[in-house]
């Protein structure tokens, strides 16, 4: 197993092998071999992915986590945050899977607003006047929802963090911007990914300056470019866009990593780091053990850069 620098911790997730929210084909896969494939490929963490995948008895996960020595980070929770019906929704998820993080001593709990239809039209394409966003009193939905969700989230020991997502109502940086202006008051921290940030056109290294204090949890994902431009210019939706490998192995892509990582460093950034490349499943260029084989050792080079 390669050795990785105690700065920085990588861990890897159940999306590099095209797992969707819901379950499907992408599900039939054996997790067992997919968390072999994590350790061959040097990582020490994976996320717990949709919940269902893993198995939801820690008396189950636990022994398979163990085995391989890997830790388990957190679950990405997905809500429609802007609805009123959803405080309710959330606390009962966020119960639901809390009880498994907790017994499993994940540290951190991922919130996020769900994908819909009328974002995904306009993923990366966002409207910077606000035109396409909330208005005041789904703000204020949000706040009510994001406060409740700090407080069960609470109970259970585990550290709430926002991951600003494509094709959801808090995508551009504006947006990241007044989500963490009306949860404030709330101690929720952010979940920075550097995919999603270069999709919706802004600056990942800039955004991890902006959110030093509150920046407790990343995920790394590395964009092409060339295929975020014609996603861009033929409005392909987010699906369509991840079929066209919008999204590549680290290193491979256009995101300033070095700068990235100097940023997180000079601002005392230490712990989990989550490598992802969402891809379609069964449709991969690469088996995705060696992809995220050749994303750990691209980040590993860049973080051994970092005292030279």
């Amino acid at each position: 197993m390669t050795q990785q620098p105690s700065r920085f911790k990588f861990a890897s997730a159940p999306d590099s092998w095209g797992v969707l929210d819901y379950p499907g084909p992408s599900w039939e896969q054996s997790y067992q071999k997919m968390l072999d494939e994590m350790v061959v490929a040097g990582y020490t963490g994976t996320e717990l992915g949709p919940y269902g995948f893993y198995p939801t008895d820690p008396q189950v996960l636990e022994p398979e986590l163990t085995q391989r020595k890997l830790k388990l980070l957190g679950s990405f929770v997905p809500a429609v945050l802007s609805d009123p019906a959803s405080t309710k929704v959330v606390v009962e998820h966020i119960r639901k899977v809390g009880g498994l993080l907790a017994a499993l001593g994940a540290p951190f709990l991922v919130l996020a607003d769900a994908q819909s239809d009328a974002r995904d039209r306009i993923a990366g394409r966002v409207p910077a006047d606000g035109s396409k966003g909330w208005n005041a009193e789904q703000w204020k939905q949000v706040g009510r929802v994001v406060a409740e969700a700090a407080k069960v989230t609470q109970d259970f020991g585990l550290d709430l963090v926002f991951h600003p997502h494509i094709s959801t109502y808090v995508e551009t940086a504006a947006e990241t911007e007044q989500f963490f202006d009306v949860t404030s008051a709330t101690g929720i921290g952010l979940c920075l990914d550097t995919g999603h940030c270069a999709y919706a056109g802004d600056d990942s290294a800039e955004e991890a300056e902006k959110y030093r204090d509150i920046l407790r949890f990343v995920h790394i994902k590395h964009v092409n470019e060339t295929v975020i431009a014609e996603v861009r210019r033929t409005e392909m939706n987010f699906e369509q866009a991840i079929e066209a490998n919008a999204f590549t192995i680290i290193g491979q892509g256009s995101i300033d990593f070095p700068q990235f990582f100097r940023v997180l460093k000079k601002n005392g950034y230490s712990g989990w780091m989550v490598v992802e490349q969402d891809v379609k499943f069964g449709a991969t260029i690469l088996p995705p053990v060696e992809s995220i084989a050749a994303s750990l050792r691209y980040l590993e080079q860049v973080v051994g850069g970092l005292d030279d």
